[in-house]
């Protein structure tokens, strides 16, 4: 499958670990040794996963300059941490804990 970000794609992404991150938060946290384990499996799965195929990408681009600025890609990172908090904040004020 080959996707290709675009700031729409990581804004999806963002918009995906938003809201599911804070719904899976409860289910991870509390006393049992294992709760650290599953913290780090919902964090590759849920947070990580979704931003390396929307915001990064699978395939390897080559650049111009090496040295360089990707502006695309912080364009990419910027939107896709901007849709996660947004919809973090928006579930949580909707569910009245912020």
């Amino acid at each position: 499958m080959n996707v290709t970000p675009t700031p729409v794609t990581a804004a999806l992404a963002g918009i995906f670990s938003g809201l599911t991150w804070p719904m899976i938060w409860p289910l991870v946290t509390g006393p049992e040794a294992s709760s650290t384990l599953w913290l780090v499996l919902a964090t590759i799965v849920l947070v990580a996963l979704p931003a390396h195929a929307f915001v990064l990408g699978f395939q390897r681009r080559e650049t111009a300059g090496a040295a360089g600025v990707d502006i695309a890609l912080l364009t990419r990172i910027g939107t896709w941490l901007a849709g996660g908090v947004a919809t973090a904040l928006l579930a949580a004020a909707l569910r009245g804990v912020a």
